[in-house]
């Protein structure tokens, strides 16, 4: 198995990105921690992968409580012995659909803040843990692509996190950790059910792609696991692309 005996701690584990990567990394063999706010989806996920044969904690909390993030980390490493990857797939709920001329300061940056904040707290806490042990991966979700209009903050913040990525992998690369982005063009499957232009959401995503499809659930958890895992051990500072084409090149 590509992760067997590895501890992955997933933040926003009990969203659909969150708990598909949850899974991989579980069938894969790693002992998966899921940290949200919400302790029903959490527990969900964690269900599906006890009752699938994998190993599963859950921990509620906010990845923009400096404290808690930092004493959930700690937590994890002190019980298993070491924390070998981390991934923040915590919604930055940015406001999308208005114009940017026309948006308020609170609802462009909010978003920006919380992608910035969650990604550096919880890389934070993961290098202070791999540093002394020389090894570890840290995984950024959703690279971002062509400009694109309507989406408000999104891509300024993706951006962000991909340059906060860059700095990581720097650093912590003479170290022995990784850092590396997965850049995506959207996921259908994720978007919400209720959402009123979710099938033109849909279209347009999967028509950006050279492939006429887009990316699924499974696909990213796929990848993800073999990113996180020593066969992709000569990745870092990079993003890994899986847009089906929709961003060439």
């Amino acid at each position: 198995m590509l992760l067997d005996g590895k501890v992955a701690v997933i933040y926003g584990g009990g969203g659909k990105v969150g708990g598909a990567v949850a899974g991989a990394f579980a069938r894969e063999g790693a002992r998966v921690h899921l940290a949200g706010r919400t302790a029903a989806t959490l527990d969900a996920v964690a269900a599906r992968i006890r009752a699938a044969g994998g190993a599963a904690e859950t921990a509620v909390l906010d990845a923009l409580d400096e404290a808690a993030v930092d004493a959930h980390a700690d937590a994890v490493a002190a019980a298993e012995g070491s924390l070998d990857i981390s991934f923040n797939l915590v919604e930055p709920g940015v406001v999308q659909g208005t114009p940017l001329a026309g948006m308020s300061l609170a609802d462009f940056e909010g978003g920006i803040h919380r992608a910035l904040r969650t990604l550096f707290l919880t890389s934070r806490a993961a290098a202070r843990h791999m540093v002394p042990r020389g090894s570890g991966v840290i995984l950024v979700f959703g690279g971002h692509g062509p400009p694109t209009a309507g989406v408000g903050g999104l891509q300024v913040a993706l951006q962000a996190q991909e340059t906060l990525a860059q700095a990581l992998a720097a650093e912590l690369g003479p170290h022995g950790v990784r850092t590396v982005t997965l850049q995506t063009g959207g996921i259908p499957e994720s978007i919400p059910a209720d959402l009123p232009i979710r099938d033109e959401v849909t279209a347009a995503i999967e028509g950006a792609t050279l492939l006429g499809r887009a990316a699924t659930l499974a696909d990213v958890g796929d990848v993800a696991a073999f990113v996180a895992s020593d066969r992709a051990r000569t990745i870092t500072g990079s993003a890994v692309n899986i847009t089906c084409g929709a961003t060439a090149g």
